[in-house]
């Protein structure tokens, strides 16, 4: 039995798809989490911020 090309060009075609796609969403996750990371750093200066000035006006 012969397979047409097609055949073959349209299973390339899907596995080229997979692989960009599981890739793509990789990236996507990694830049999501240093987003979050980045996110929470400024968080956290902000909160010392407030306890500084909290410390500050209680001892003035």
């Amino acid at each position: 039995m012969v397979i047409p090309i097609w055949v073959y060009l349209v299973g390339a075609g899907i596995l080229i798809s997979a692989f960009m796609a599981i890739r793509t969403g990789k990236e996507e996750r990694k830049l999501e989490m240093e987003s979050i990371e980045r996110e929470g750093e400024i968080y956290m200066k902000r909160l010392e911020r407030e306890k500084e000035k909290r410390e500050g006006s209680l001892e003035a």
